[in-house]
Formats: structure tokens, sequence, C-alpha cells
């Protein structure tokens, strides 16, 4: 696939914060090797001003030894012997002293002491400063506070910066930019992929321009935990963890080997192996420092992921949030990220959760509660005296849901809950008590035993936690909070409502059909409603063992009382981690859980992120060919409508208790209150309240389950790796040799004919409409993650090159080849098209001929005809997981420019760094206000200097027809023009390092 940059050059003018570009890259060219295990609070990541001299040399799993009396969690002690060059090392410490002494705060740098004497190490004081406004901002400002203090060298992060952060109270309204270096970087596989493609394709890049390719390196610590990939082939076996994870190998052989490659060929990046954990809970329970101490200098965690719910780790105290792929590629190589400086949420927590109310329900409802506040780019952040009453893991639950609420992040300060989690999880009392002095000295430990120091938020919020009831979120949205009670009655409206995300339009004589089938000879039958997939999955719940354990205890009570779910639901339960396997087996829950069906099936998403498997033949041909509108129930954190699986149209978040229950009753068309969920031995019916334990139940068995020697020997054991992957051989070369037969790593076209000269801005020229969409188009229906439809361009793209179809695998994991992934853009099957006039699919109109085409097919016209296109939207595309792969595909097919109501925070971003220009209809307007067809041609004229245009400025649209209306340039900040001249943020990063 060819893509074309203009060859004309920008303006010379240079923006200064656009030309705020690292010598750290430089300065990473002399490599020391060094062997590490596991990142810990040790782990090596920006000093005082944020640059890196030398590189940390990261093995693979299996060359790493484990010594008698090693601490786990310090990987000084398990460092191989280091190659040194005694001239090179001393101009380093040299260059580092210099540094340091420019940063124009050193005078706050001071030593933290340690209670029985010597000192802890050295950090940046922010009570020294001696500013009464510090105290009154929120504590996730804070951390931003202190990075820019730490980093500023009047270069990359100036004095003006740092007090536009003290001044927060009053520069946040203004929308003012700021830059931010994160400590770490998190990936997982489907975004990991495609994230070390593009390093090695930069490589190349470097190479062919006469660059030094050693310089496309991490210069943070990046992990990366293989988790995406598993799907659940294999259910209700005793065997399907080893069975499923022989299917994944087999199928994703490549992208693991490309993955081992790059942890060897790139230094200072660590790969997870499969079947260690879902990452967000091994970076919970694992990865997360709170405290980095690097060489003697404290600052706090912070971490940017290529996946939405890295804000789970935002209820360890460690600032983290989801970014774009191409974002985070950026960040690796030592750019600062450039941010609005955010409002902040305050919301107060009061009460305690009464009996029989999880915290599933409890995320569900600030959920509900957030997102009609309106959070999008800000921060949230909780407090209050309910906060003691909440659990860490109940705390990380509402976390992770930050990006169905719409926030940037959902933050709990560390308090004394923090520090007995971190215990629980195996942390060293040395370590925590660190951690506590630390934060206690730089007043970012919240202590409720003392009096609290009023903070400034940029507005309010409230909840009592002893008015949150049991509720399930659904059937196609995260926020569509249903309670128990009431959802029958909700099932029955939607139903009858028209196709919408409350709707699905089914008519009256037709809603109480009965599909009867034969289930491997058994007599079985589905109805509207029927659940056929029950998945206890996700991050979001699986790290909480209150929820997982009283997931036991439901199957417990009802073995126990003779109630069994039937057959043909599809059952699965995937933990987190192995920590989870470990206290069900303590707890001598996992026997009943396996009675009913729910045995482990594998340690990742799985049915969270669509990789729920097949359904059997039978369930799944009772389900089209009757038209049933079929029920999932998951733990999950997404519902979208074809996500969990292209057969189930109706899909609901519960708690774990909650899938077992709805797994027993085997439909959601169902009033737990007065409808039994069956019947029991006895021939008498069972009620939802005979299966549900109390919270003093689960308190019990939480307690004696859940030991810290649990964590220790888990996380002991992934850094072995397991035989299938200690047995992939990969080559050791620095440059990938790329196989252009492969169906799964293709080497991508974004850098071809690319020269040192920025292409400079572009506008848009008498451009077709590829799509006129509606409102919440998600990054799912842009760029799926599931299973591959056999009549789709993807499916062709396969079939022509030997694949058989059982090999497809998902779009998920194929990211790491373009060739696919564009043909698999708005190739959801449950895509909503306005020039289809209802229709349902992956199709689109070709304006000039008016034939129906997959979009694919029409893009490909378009492009062959030299014509640009755009897409049409309504309020919040882009929603959903923060997928970049969702403004790469569009960029691949042609698109030039999105214009809708509304742009999710990351999705904007990503659209910015693939050169697509954003636009946003101005308030109270949009495509049907306007009298927009979508079968217009349109013009966005925009100035051929970047020195002309400003962020946020109104750009004019026209159209062939006349019509001419006003929009917002939604490039936000100077550093995003900067990206817009040079046709995105990694030929920007290219050239930048070459000229270093």
């Amino acid at each position: 696939m060819h893509i074309a940059y203009s060859s004309t050059t920008s303006s010379s003018s240079t923006l200064l914060r656009a030309a705020r570009v690292g010598i750290s890259s430089s300065l990473s060219t002399t490599s020391v090797p060094l062997s590490l295990s596991r990142p810990s609070l040790s782990h090596s990541s920006p000093s005082s001003t944020s640059y890196r001299l030398f590189s940390l040399s990261r093995p693979s799993f299996r060359s790493i030894r484990w010594g008698n009396g090693v601490d786990w969690r310090s990987p000084l002690s398990l460092r191989a012997q280091v190659r040194t060059d005694a001239p090179v090392i001393e101009r380093c410490q040299r260059k580092i002293a210099t540094m340091a002494s420019e940063n124009p705060f050193k005078g706050i740098f001071t030593s933290l002491p340690k209670p029985g004497g010597g000192e802890f190490g050295k950090f940046y004081s922010l009570p020294a400063l001696n500013d009464p406004r510090i105290d009154k901002l929120p504590y996730s400002v804070r951390i931003l506070l202190e990075s820019a203090i730490r980093n500023c060298d009047n270069f990359q992060v100036t004095k003006a910066d740092v007090e536009k952060i003290i001044d927060w109270e009053n520069s946040s309204p203004k929308l003012v930019e700021i830059p931010f270096k994160p400590a770490r970087v998190l990936l997982q596989d489907f975004t990991g992929v495609p994230a070390v493609v593009d390093l090695a394709c930069m490589r190349d890049a470097m190479n062919k321009l006469g660059g030094d390719s050693n310089k496309i390196n991490p210069l943070v610590p990046v992990d990366l935990v293989i988790d995406h990939s598993v799907q659940v082939d294999v259910a209700r076996n005793e065997n399907a963890v080893q069975l499923n994870m022989e299917h994944e190998f087999r199928r994703n052989n490549e992208r693991f080997g490309f993955l081992k490659w790059g942890s060897n060929a790139f230094h200072n990046m660590l790969v997870v192996p499969p079947g260690s954990g879902i990452v967000h809970q091994v970076n919970l329970e694992y990865l997360g420092r709170v405290v980095f101490n690097t060489d003697g200098m404290l600052y706090p965690d912070s971490v940017v992921g290529t996946d939405s719910h890295t804000t789970m780790i935002d209820g360890l105290g460690v600032a983290g949030w989801g970014v774009g792929g191409i974002e985070a590629e950026a960040a690796m190589l030592g750019q600062p990220m450039s941010m609005v400086l955010p409002g902040v949420v305050g919301f107060k927590l009061s009460g305690k959760l009464q009996n029989g109310v999880t915290a599933t329900d409890l995320v569900l409802t600030v959920t509900q509660m957030l997102r009609k506040h309106g959070v999008v780019g800000k921060f949230v952040e909780f407090y209050g005296e309910g906060m003691g009453k909440l659990s860490l893991a109940d705390r990380a639950t509402i976390a992770n849901m930050s990006p169905e609420y719409g926030a940037t992040m959902g933050f709990f300060p560390v308090d004394h809950v923090t520090l007995q989690y971190l215990k629980l999880t195996g942390r060293s009392d040395e370590t925590v008590a660190m951690i506590e002095a630390y934060l206690r000295a730089n007043n970012m430990f919240v202590d409720y035993n003392e009096p609290q120091q009023e903070r400034v938020y940029s507005s309010y919020l409230e909840l009592d936690l002893a008015n949150v009831e049991p509720c399930i979120s659904g059937p196609k949205r995260p926020h569509d909070r249903v309670p128990i009670k009431d959802m029958k009655a909700d099932w029955h409206s939607c139903l009858d409502n028209k196709v919408g995300f409350k709707g699905f339009g089914v008519p009256k004589k037709e809603q109480d059909k009965v599909a009867k089938f034969t289930f491997h000879g058994q007599h079985a039958e589905l109805k509207h409603g029927s659940v056929v997939i029950a998945a206890i999955t996700s991050c979001t719940n699986t790290s909480n063992p209150s929820v997982m354990l009283g997931a036991g205890l439901v199957a417990k009570k009802a073995c126990e009382l003779g109630l069994e779910v039937k057959p043909w639901v599809k059952t699965s339960l995937a933990p987190g981690s192995g920590v989870v396997t470990k206290y069900l087996l303590q707890s001598g829950l996992q026997k009943y859980l396996n009675q009913q069906g729910f045995h482990i099936v594998g340690y990742g998403c799985t049915t969270c992120i669509g990789n729920s498997g097949d359904l059997d033949e039978s369930v799944a041909s009772a389900i089209s060919d009757n038209d049933i509108i079929a029920s999932a129930v998951l733990s999950g954190n997404r519902n979208f409508e074809g996500r969990v699986h292209p057969l189930t149209r109706a899909n609901y978040l519960a708690s774990p208790p909650l899938v077992v229950a709805y797994a027993l009753a085997g439909t959601v068309d169902i009033d737990f209150d007065k409808e039994p969920i069956g019947t029991g031995k006895d021939g008498k019916g069972i009620y939802f309240k005979d299966i549900w334990p109390s919270n003093e139940e689960i308190a019990e068995v939480v307690q004696s389950s859940v030991l810290p020697d649990m964590f220790k020997s888990t996380y002991e054991a992934i850094t072995k790796g397991n035989p299938m992957w200690n047995s992939l051989s990969v080559p050791s070369a620095s440059l990938y040799a790329w196989d252009p037969n492969s169906t799964y790593i293709h080497e991508p076209p974004y850098f071809k004919d690319m020269t040192m000269d920025p292409p400079g801005p572009h506008g848009v020229k008498d451009a077709y409409c590829l799509l006129n969409f509606g409102d919440s188009i998600t990054t799912d229906h842009i760029s799926p993650a599931g299973s591959i439809h056999k009549d789709s361009p993807a499916a062709k793209y396969l079939l022509e090159r030997g694949v058989d179809r059982r090999d497809f695998n998902s779009y998920g994991s194929r990211r790491g080849n373009d060739e696919v992934m564009a043909r698999g853009t708005f190739a959801n099957i449950r895509l909503v098209n306005k020039f289809l006039n209802g229709e349902v699919g992956p199709k689109t109109i070709h304006i000039p001929s008016g034939e129906k085409l997959s979009v694919f097919d029409a893009a490909m016209r378009y492009k062959a005809a030299g014509k640009d296109t755009i897409v049409l939207a309504g309020a919040e595309y882009g929603s959903g997981s923060s997928r970049d792969w969702a403004a790469k595909g569009p960029m691949l097919l042609g698109v030039k420019a999105v214009i809708a109501k509304s742009f999710e925070r990351i999705h904007r971003s990503n659209l910015v760094g693939m050169g697509i220009v954003p636009l946003c209809f101005k308030p109270g307007e949009d495509a049907d206000t306007l009298g927009l067809t979508g079968h217009e041609c349109y013009t966005i004229d925009l100035p051929s200097k970047v020195s002309e245009i400003r962020p946020g400025e109104d750009v004019i649209v026209t159209t062939n027809t006349g019509k001419t209306f006003t929009c917002t340039l939604r490039f936000d900040t100077e550093v995003e023009l900067a990206y817009f001249d040079h046709g995105g943020i990694l030929p920007y990063v290219i050239r930048n390092l070459i000229k270093q």
C-alpha cells in the first residue's frame, strides 16, 4: 500500500514547544548492557533532568536465574556482569552532574533521612517551595508538578510550565498546555505488536536517511504483558488452560517470536510471557512501584499505557492513563507528552456499602454519575471518610473504568490502605517504609487520622456508599446501568424500543418466540434474553478477591441446593493472575465453580476483548435461524454490540457473583426478587437470596484465603516463563528481517519516500464522504479486535495467501500487518452507516457510481481516482479502547479529516498522530441540522504554513452544493501542530532524532 507525502516544505519558523526535543537519545548511543530480572522500585528511569545516558538491557526471561537468599523484588541483586567503559562512564557522570546543576529548582533538592540513620535518597521537595497554592492542589496535580520540577531544564520543561501547574486553580480553566514525562510505559500484546513493528520500521527509516538506528531505543522502562491473545476455544474442561494455551501458541507463534526478538533487540523492554495474567492486574500486583528509587533519586511512579484501562493503577496512587500507541512510542523515545492541564473533579465518598452490594455495583453507579456529570479530559480524584471503607481492590475496580466514565484518570491518593496492599502483595517492609516516608515528606500522602487540608477542585460530586444497589449495565453500553430489581422490566422495554442503545425493535408477536434444538442429544431451547455466554473475565473484576471469592460462594450454595448451569451456556473463568487460582484453591471454592462449568480457561482478557471463542454449532444455529436476541453476561468493562461475540446482541456487565447467578437462571428476563432461579434437589424453588453470600461471609473467606506468599510465589514463577515461550528461537540482529510473505508481521508504509523535509500542513480539496455516522461510534466499530468475518476483505486477503479459515485468528492478533488491518478498518459487522438507510454492516456507498461496496473497496476506488475522503460523525466519536489502528487504518484508507460533534480524548490524539485533521461542529450543529447528506464534496482550506495555524481556531468547510459551515480545528496544542506539519508524530520523532 502506497502513502504519498507532499514534497512541499514548511516554513522555517519554529514553534518553541515543538522544538523541544531532548538530547537524551544522542547520549544513549553508548549502551551499557545490564541484566535485570523484573522491574522494581530501583528500575532505571529518567534522572533529575529526565535524560538517559545509557540504556539498560533486559534479557529474555529464560536467562534469569534466582539464587538463594535473593530478594525477588530487587533486580540489582540479580545483575549480570556489567561491561563497562571507564572513560565513557566518567563522561556520563560529568554530564549528569552538569545537567543537575542546570535545574533551576536545585535549591529544593534535599535528602530523605531514614529513621535509623542514613538516607533513603534525595528528592525535589514541594514543601520547600513555601508556596501556599501547592497545599490546595489536588494530589493528582501534585504528581504533575513534581515531574515538571524534576525534569525542568528550561528547554523541554520550563519554569513557566512549573508556574502553570502551581497556579492550577487559575490556569486549568484556560486550557493551558504543559509537558509531562511519565516514568514508564505499559503495553499489552494487541497494542504492543504494532508498537514494536513501528519501532523496528523507524530503525529502518533512520538507516535509510543516514541516521543512527540505535537511537531508536526506549529511554524509560517499557513493560509489555502478553494477555490479549488467548481465546476460549475450550471451556468446561479441567485441561482448558493447557489446551487453550496450545491453541494460542499455534496461532500466534510468529507474533510471540517477534515480541521476544523485540525484548532482546531493544534496550529497557521487558516482555511478560503469555499465560502470566492480565496486564493491569500484573501492573497492580507486581509492576507498580508507587515511588521510584533510581540511583538514589526518589520520585513518584507514573505510567502511560497503550490500553485505555491503564487507569486501574490509579487505585494504587500511581498516576496512569491510556494513550495511543503512537503517542506511547514517542514517550518511549524521550519525547515529553504535551497535554492540556486538566480540571479535577473532586468525588467525595461517605458511608459504606450495604450488605450484598459489590464493588462492581459501585463502579457501575460511579460510571453513570460521572458520565452524566461530564468528565472527558479531566482527572477525577476520590476523597472523603468513605475511602477507609473501600479496599485497594475496590478502588482499583473504580479506577479501572475511567474510560467508561470518560475521565483521563480516576485517582485514589496513597493512604494506609495502599500501604497495607503493598505489604499483602509482597513488597518488602523497607520498600513500603521508603514509599510512606517519601510521600509524607512531599505532602502526597493522605492520613485520614489527621485533620485534612481543604483542597480545591474544579467541580464536586458526592456519593453515600449506602445508596449503591445491586445492578448490571447494558445491553450495549457500559454506562447504561440497570438496578437488578428493575431488570425484567428494562429487558422488556428494550425488546419494545426501536433499534438503538436501549432497543432491539422486536415486534410484540415475536417476543415470546422459543427456539427448540438438540444440544449433544439433549433437548434445549432458547428465547429472547437467554444467556449463552457467562464469563468471569477482565482486569476490572478478577483483581478483586471479594467478588471472585463471592462468585465461588454463589457456586457453592447453588451446588449444595442442587442448582446447575445449563450445559449449552458457555461458561468460563479467566483470572487476571495466578494469585486468583491460588486463593480459589485455598478457599476450596474452585471445585464448586468447576461443577457449574466455570473452569479456568486461561490467564488473559478472553471474553472482555472479544476472544470468547465459538459457540457450539447447535447453539449458534438456533440463534441465527430464529433471529434470537441472545445474551452474554460478563464481569468485563466493555459491552458494545459486536464486541463480545457476533451472535450476542445483548451484553451485560455484572459482578462475578451475578455472572454465576445469571448463568444459573439461564436468562436476563428474570426478576430475582420474585421469580425462582431454578428448582432445587428437594423440588422447591430456589431464589436469588438463597444463593447470595453476605458481606461477612465474603470477608471471612478473603481473610483466610488471600495470603502474601501467594503473590510472591506467583511472580517468582512468571519470571521463569513457560516451556512454550522459552522454546521460541529468535534472531539476535538489531534490525528486523521482514518477511514479505508473513500475514502477521509486515513492514508498514508509513515512512516510504520520507525525506528530511517535513511535508507541511495539508487541507482537503473536493473530498468525498467515505462514511456518514451518528453518535457513539467506538474504536471497535472503526477497527474491530475480534473475529475476522469469512466474507470480509481481510478474509479474502488471508485466503489468497493460503491461510485456512480456522487460522484467521482475530484482527487484534494481526495488528502487526498493515495490509490486514487496512482491510479490517470499518469492518465491524454492527456498523451503522447512514448511507445504508438502516442496513447494518461494513458497507458504504461509493458516491460517484452509487454502488454499495465494502468500505475498503470503496476507499481503494477513491484512492485510485486520486480523491481525498472524509468521515462525518456525531458525538463521542472514537470512544472505547485506546486503539491506534482506529487512526492508522483510516489514514491508510485515504481519510484526510474527520468532522464530528465531539471526540473521545485518546482517539482525537491518535488522529492527530497519524496526520488526520480532527474538526468539531459548532455546539448545536451536526450534519443533520446543517442539512448535510454526505453526498456532497467537501473542501477544508488550511494555510500552507504551520506558523499561520493556531490550536482550536475556526475553520471554514465548503461543499460543492453551496453549503458552508464553520468548525473548530481540534489541534489542541502547538506540539500537535508540529506533528501535523511533519505528517504525523513518528516522522516528527525520526527527523528530530537524526538532527541531534
